[in-house]
């Protein structure tokens, strides 16, 4: 088995989409016709968005992600090189301020932020340095 795909339920895919784009540089992959399902370039596997009606015609419940509450107990990684500029973009972009960028006892720089939806965004620099690899952007 392979991991294949995420998708976050938002109230907006277009909108998220946009922001995606904006913010963590995210290029759209596809927007399907009834503006109720998208998906991002993000290499192998995929970020998908779908509307939050998408859930209840697949007979799912779930909590909505709010900007205005605590966030759920997931979060989404980009990694960059330039923690720093990707924080100011995101932060630009629409996003809210969570933690700013921080060196962690591991030597890796991390952000967190929250997307336009309240999903939880960690902007980090790649895990690979920490075992001396090169890590891409």
């Amino acid at each position: 088995m392979q991991f294949a795909y995420t998708i976050l339920y938002v109230s907006d895919v277009p909108n998220s989409l946009k922001h995606y784009e904006a913010a963590y540089g995210c290029a759209e992959r596809f927007l399907h016709e009834s503006k109720m399902y998208g998906e991002l370039e993000t290499g192998p596997t995929v970020l998908a968005f779908a509307a939050l009606e998408m859930a209840e015609m697949n007979d799912v419940a779930m909590r909505v992600a709010d900007p205005k509450q605590p966030t759920g107990p997931v979060n989404l990684t980009f990694a960059t090189n330039d923690v720093g500029t990707a924080y100011s973009n995101a932060l630009e972009n629409g996003a809210t301020a969570v933690v700013p960028p921080t060196t962690k006892p591991w030597g890796q720089v991390a952000c967190y932020v929250r997307d336009i939806d309240g999903h939880l965004v960690e902007i980090a620099t790649p895990l690979l340095r920490r075992h001396g690899g090169e890590g891409e952007d």
